[in-house]
Formats: C-alpha cells, sequence, structure tokens
C-alpha cells in the first residue's frame, strides 16, 4: 500500500544531530531503507521530512518509525495515499 510518512524532527534532538553531522547520515539511511517514490523536506512545525512509499505490511511501522523516534525525537504519522490512477480505479469501482 502506498504510505505517505510525515517525520517532524524535535528541534533540540535535530539540531544535535545536525551539528554532530550525522543528518545526512540518518536521512541517507531512511532513503536507501524505504526506497521511496517521492521525498520532501520542509520547515513545517520545525525540520520535517515526508516520505511517500510502498509499504507490504503493516507490521513494518515500528522498524519504519524507531530510527526517527531515537535518533531525532519525531512525532511520526502515516497515511495510506493514491495516485491518480488508484483514485480513478476506485472511483470506478462505485458504478
Amino acid at each position: 500500500m502506498r504510505m505517505m510518512m510525515k517525520a517532524r524532527m524535535d528541534t533540540q534532538m535535530s539540531n544535535q544531530v545536525t551539528k554532530g553531522g550525522a543528518m545526512p547520515d540518518s536521512v541517507k539511511a531512511a532513503i536507501e531503507r524505504l526506497k521511496p517514490e517521492a521525498a520532501y523536506f520542509t520547515p513545517e512545525g520545525g525540520r520535517s521530512m515526508i516520505l511517500v512509499f510502498d509499504m507490504q505490511d503493516s507490521s513494518e511501522l515500528p522498524s519504519i518509525a524507531d530510527p526517527f523516534f531515537q535518533e531525532m525525537g519525531a512525532e511520526v504519522t502515516f497515511e495510506p495515499v493514491m495516485n491518480l490512477d488508484e483514485l480513478q480505479r476506485g472511483l470506478a469501482a462505485l458504478k
């Protein structure tokens, strides 16, 4: 299932990670692990990352979210999302 994950990092913890030079490695590790179809970075509410990726099973949630909790004190949310083709298939099923 296509998921959108938003990770909003705690400012103090992410400051330490950034000043210590580990932020690029943390971001790279997340990208390599999840292989997102889209990755966005924004100052929304502080340092934030939005990744859109395919999740095979909900049992993946802990292993995806935990590095963000531990390394950056992040608030992490997940939402199922659709692209246009998927929306059109869903709407066609309503007929």
